[in-house]
């Protein structure tokens, strides 16, 4: 089955950008649609505030989402 999904020029220009050069928007939207899980993911990875572990805890995770951003992207690690 195939759905018709209307964009603004704006937004098909930010998903050009997104897209590798191997993938079907049909595989970038996937792809861009499991960000939200690995947000929750990681934000459930968290100690509490009152735990020591919390500052290596927000370390953890910038790496893990930072890590997940360039996978999506193909942006350079900085």
């Amino acid at each position: 089955m195939t759905t018709t999904i209307r964009v603004s020029d704006e937004i098909k220009d930010r998903l050009e950008r997104l897209k590798r050069d191997d993938e079907t928007y049909d595989e970038l939207l996937d792809r861009l649609s499991r960000a939200e899980k690995d947000i929750d993911a990681i934000a459930g990875s968290f100690d509490r505030p009152e735990d020591d572990g919390l500052a290596e805890s927000v370390s953890q995770a910038y790496e893990t989402l930072n890590q997940s951003l360039d996978d999506r992207t193909e942006r350079p690690r900085r």
